[in-house]
């Protein structure tokens, strides 16, 4: 018989330690492992990080064996790690019902929990009793099922779960946005049950995420349909809001020992090197000990000042607890492993001597890993005045599972058994690599051949939609659509990737779906959304930012594509020549450059062999998804609301009508423009009305009072007959606090009545069938709204289900091509339309530390935003704090939107601003109008009102900024604001915003320029500022 070699000693010895100190845990019918013999209950963390020593066990012993036992052995091993990750598949599968809801409300009391019970798999504590959200802890188990899948193991069995496992990518997927308990279970630092957004979540889901990405889940013996799909924009989210937050932890806490699981082993998030060793540092420098390091500073756990029969603290508790913290071995063991993958062999000696010497010596001398040291509670004082002094005594569980398989999992790295590839299959450990420079390709496409024939006027040559066949051309919109079926499965429920926004990456990359080979154009040109698309200028901004965005964050193999549309809603007003932003923008793009990004344009097919591919199997006809399999196919999305109409259905005529084709032309014409109203007459210089900026909640009430005969003052309404036009009154966001309405009289209210005195709506609907113009139009639908509301069906023109709703979203589009902004944004915010990036906005102002508020001033109305919430109840809050005055709900997501341009993109625009007021800011900018064209604050903020959105962003920019600007005053009749930063144009007259390239202190400007010093930079040194009379202090 053949002897065993020192390195097959070696591993028996370890395999040896492993099973008194691991594997005597686990349930032999479950798999999991429990965190103690007293303790009973399996944390679903701490059971991944406890069988890694297993898993890594299993891999030396394979790449070792001196005989067919060690291979029996290996074999063994992994068996105990399946049935571990099995089990902790098994707990999660029995809660499907809440990966569903969570996906939808993203709700602390719907998410998975963090416990199970160890013999069961059942829950052990209720959903409101613990700390449940972890999305680290699920990211973990997403991110080793990968690592472990690539390494040869056979972990997922069916196709169900497959589903489920699509689901769990879908659940934490938004974990950028997701305040939770973050991997301590506690939450916010002064433990009273707070979730925060958490650094160690959103980089172990950022790492998940990408490890999980179209890998095959049954390994060498799978194919396309146990395929995982993941989108790249949510990972690249994730990216941005780890790189803004780091080297803190939260909003609570300045450092946590936990990022060292982020920035290194298992989940190398980070990509950037320096920031991985400024957050290193600063665990080092801040919370490494004697005895191992603390988890965070001020941390009470098992202190001797702390009540263990509480679970939460007092406020003011916290500073009880300040360098008494105890301290954690298991954060040494990362150190070593982290050693071990960057080769620095120092770093791996310094910690293993260093762990060697706080080790227990246990039955048989093994080597035990403690939980923590901590201060006895004789030494307390002494230890206050002198830190690190004190001799500390071992507490808590003994072993410490995770510390100790991490131990185990670290000596079988530093003594040679494993290489760090082994642990590590997909290779995450290069994240900090050298990315090449990124070319982002464009294709500009031209809707139709009569713009075509324009864009070669001007010697542009580009290929229209009609040419590209057989490539097809879809809108963003529709990719959410089709996402939106992978991971359904009608076994356990699972809906699949609920509706959601689809970023720039996803749409720059070349789709393969049923053997044809689809481009998307990217969501900022959909008009069907939110109202920025309208505005030609902001969408030449919205193309410049994105294709930085792609320099900076493209990742994948080959060239990012982007399809940029020309459609005949970027023409000039009359229609007859494209509007010079375009036109200029696409010369731009013809230079290479644009907006500091490397470009090449060129014509699509040129790019079919240079750019990235991703095959949706998914949707294969003898895959078990169908594309009909509801009654509800049209309402998949928020926003089917019969609004603007796709540019692209007239090519599916030419198309094979097979089940897909059909799918699509379902999709567009579920929101398609369908007319009803009568079309509008040109506007004349008598046309002086201009759509009021403000209904609130009192108008409502008044408006349907009346309407009922019940004496109530009455909010301004003006009819078609103007009769009531002296009784409006127009938002005035300057003076403060604003009068109280006047009493109306009766008589005054000249509305059409029918035989009971009421307001005859039918009479009023046969006014609007010759109502041509289209401020008039605004005015009856907003009486038929607040009165029938938006469902009533108004039967115009003999049409059933013509709804106040549908005649409103037609509006919406045409008071889009009229460029009328203050009426884009009044119906907007009847139509409840929403950013579709609003909670992502939102939590990229509060991952820089920043809190928000909503509403105007003063509080209560003025709501406080300080962790992020899920997007339907942002919404709410926003409506809410803005008194159901639904102009300033929708301007606020507005400038939210913008705040968070500036902050990613010049982030010392916000030094020293630890509170951002939208409602205050949307103030000062009304102030500065009125202080510029020295009129009324009634006519300053109908004027901010009716400014395009790419002059509000503007306007914020240099109010933001400090910079001097100015507007010119035109003709007071138009609505329309026009900035001249693009040259002379062919446009009504109106206000512009000059917003001057030149040195602020200068006093040159054009005629009608009102020169204005804004004292924001100047002010932050003083922390406040005071434009108008409004005084703040850091918190604009």
């Amino acid at each position: 018989m053949r002897s065993r070699s020192n390195s097959g000693v070696r591993l028996d010895g370890y395999a040896r330690l492993v099973q008194q100190t691991i594997l005597c845990y686990q349930n032999p019918i479950t798999g999991l492992l429990s965190a103690s013999h007293e303790q009973k209950d399996a944390w679903v963390r701490d059971n991944i990080y406890s069988i890694l020593a297993v898993w890594g066990l299993g891999m030396a012993y394979r790449k070792n064996a001196d005989r067919d036992e060690d291979k029996a052995k290996a074999y063994e091993l992994e068996q105990n790690v399946v049935k571990l990750m099995r089990g902790l598949l098994q707990c999660m599968m029995r809660q499907v019902e809440k990966v569903e809801k969570f996906k939808h409300t993203q709700s602390t009391k719907d998410s998975l929990h963090a416990k199970y019970n160890t013999a069961t798999c059942s829950t052990v504590v209720g959903d409101d009793q613990w700390g449940h959200l972890q999305v680290d802890a699920t990211s973990l188990f997403l991110l080793f099922l990968a690592q472990m899948t690539a390494s040869g193991l056979r972990i997922i069995f069916t196709l169900d779960e497959v589903a489920f496992i699509q689901n769990l990518v879908f659940y934490i997927e938004a974990a950028y946005k997701v305040a939770d308990y973050g991997m301590w279970e506690r939450g916010d630092k002064t433990n009273q049950g707070i979730p925060e957004l958490n650094a160690s979540s959103v980089g172990m889901a950022k790492a998940a995420l990408e490890a999980i990405d179209e890998l095959d889940l049954f390994g060498a013996h799978g194919g396309r349909k146990s395929v995982i799909h993941v989108l790249p924009d949510e990972v690249e989210h994730c990216q941005s809001i780890l790189f803004s937050m780091l080297p803190r932890a939260s909003t609570s806490k300045e450092i946590d020992a936990g990022l060292l699981s982020i920035i290194s082993f298992p989940a190398f998030a980070v990509e950037d090197m320096n920031l991985v060793n400024v957050t290193k540092n600063e665990i080092i420098s801040k919370l490494q000990g004697r005895y191992g390091c603390c988890r965070f500073l001020r941390d009470g756990y098992k202190t001797p000042r702390e009540d263990p029969n509480r679970l939460h603290y007092d406020p003011a508790e916290l500073k009880l607890f300040e360098n008494i913290e105890c301290e954690w071995p298991v954060f040494w063991t990362y150190f070593i492993i982290d050693g071990v993958f960057n080769g620095d062999a120092v770093q791996v000696q310094e910690y293993r001597e260093a762990l060697e010497g706080i080790l227990i010596r246990g039955k048989n001398g093994i080597h035990l890993v403690p939980e923590l040291y901590a201060i006895p509670p004789n030494k307390v004082d002494e230890e206050y005045k002198n830190p690190h002094t004190v001799d500390r005594v071992p507490l808590g569980k003994l072993p410490h599972l995770w510390g100790q398989s991490l131990y185990i999992l670290s000596s079988l790295l530093a003594e040679g058994f494993l290489a760090a590839g082994e642990i590590d299959p997909l290779n995450r450990r290069f994240a900090t690599s050298v990315k090449p420079d990124v070319v982002v390709q464009v294709t500009v496409l031209a809707e139709n051949s009569y713009v075509q024939d324009l864009l070669r006027k001007h010697g542009i040559d580009v290929q229209s939609i009609a040419d590209i066949h057989p490539i097809r051309v879809q809108p963003g919109r529709i990719l959410s659509h089709i996402y939106a079926k992978l991971g359904r499965n009608k076994n356990m429920k699972l809906s699949g990737r609920p509706y959601r926004h689809i970023g720039v990456l996803g749409t720059s990359k070349l789709y393969v779906i049923r053997n044809q080979i689809f481009t998307f154009t990217p969501q900022f040109t959909d008009q069907h959304h939110f109202y920025l698309a309208l505005d030609n200028e902001m969408i030449v901004e919205m193309l410049r930012i994105e294709l930085a965005y792609l320099c900076t964050c493209w990742r994948m193999t080959g060239r990012p594509t982007l399809t940029f549309p020309i459609t005949h809603t970027m023409l000039t007003n009359d229609g007859s020549d494209i509007h010079p932003a375009v036109l200029s923008t696409i010369r731009k793009l013809e230079d290479g450059y644009f907006g500091g990004a490397r470009v090449k344009l060129g014509s699509l097919s040129e790019f079919l062999t240079t750019s990235f591919y991703t095959y949706l199997t998914f949707l294969d006809p003898d895959c078990d998804e169908k594309l009909f399999n509801d009654t509800s196919e049209g309402r998949f999305s928020p926003d089917s609301d019969s609004d603007l109409g796709g540019y692209l259905e007239e090519t599916y005529k030419q198309e094979s009508q097979d089940e897909l084709d059909q799918y699509i032309n379902h999709l567009l014409q579920s929101t398609s423009l369908k007319c009803y109203l009568p079309p509008l007459r040109k506007k004349t210089s008598e046309d002086s009305h201009v759509f009021s900026a403000v209904h609130s909640t009192r108008d409502i009430l008044s408006v349907m009072a009346k309407a009922k005969g019940l004496e109530m003052p009455f909010a301004h309404m003006t009819l078609p007959t103007k009769v009531l036009s002296a009784h409006r009154k127009s938002l005035n966001l300057v003076d403060s606090p604003q009068p109280l309405l006047k009493q109306a009289h009766e008589d005054d209210f000249q509305w059409p009545r029918d035989d009971h005195g009421d307001v005859d709506c039918e009479k009023l609907v046969e006014q609007l069938k010759d109502c041509s113009n289209l401020q008039e139009q605004a005015d009856i639908l907003y009486l038929l709204y607040v009165i029938k509301g938006p469902s009533w069906d108004t039967d115009l023109s003999g049409q059933h289900g013509v709804t106040v709703q549908s005649l409103l979203s037609e509006l919406y589009g045409k008071a889009g091509l009229n460029q009328e902004w203050g009426l884009i944004r009044y119906i907007s915010g009847l139509l409840r339309k929403k950013v579709e990036v609003l909670a992502e906005a939102c939590t990229d102002l509060l991952s820089h530390q920043t809190q928000l508020t909503v509403g105007l001033p003063p509080e209560p109305r003025e709501k406080i935003i300080s962790a992020p919430l899920p997007p339907e109840e942002l919404t709410k809050l926003i409506y809410e704090a803005s008194g159901q005055d639904i102009s300033i709900a929708v301007l606020t997501q507005e400038i939210v939107v913008y705040l968070a341009m500036y902050v990613r993109a010049q982030p010392s625009l916000f030094v020293e601003m630890l509170r951002l007021r939208i409602g205050l800011i949307i103030q000062v900018m009304a102030t500065e109008l009125a202080r510029s064209l020295n009129c009324s604050g009634e006519e300053a903020s109908e004027s901010l009102m009716n400014l395009s959105p790419f002059d509000m962003k503007n306007l914020l920019h240099h109010i933001l900024s400090g910079k001097e600007f100015g507007v010119e005053r035109s003709d007071v009749s138009s609505t329309r604001l026009q900035s001249p930063l693009w040259g002379p144009e062919k446009n009504p007259p109106g206000p512009h915003v000059f917003l001057p390239s030149e040195s602020a202190s200068s006093p040159a400007g054009p005629p009608g320029f009102y020169p204005y010093r804004n004292p924001v930079c100047s002010a932050r040194k003083q922390n406040c500022l005071s434009p108008g009379g409004i005084l703040f202090s850091n918190a604009l």
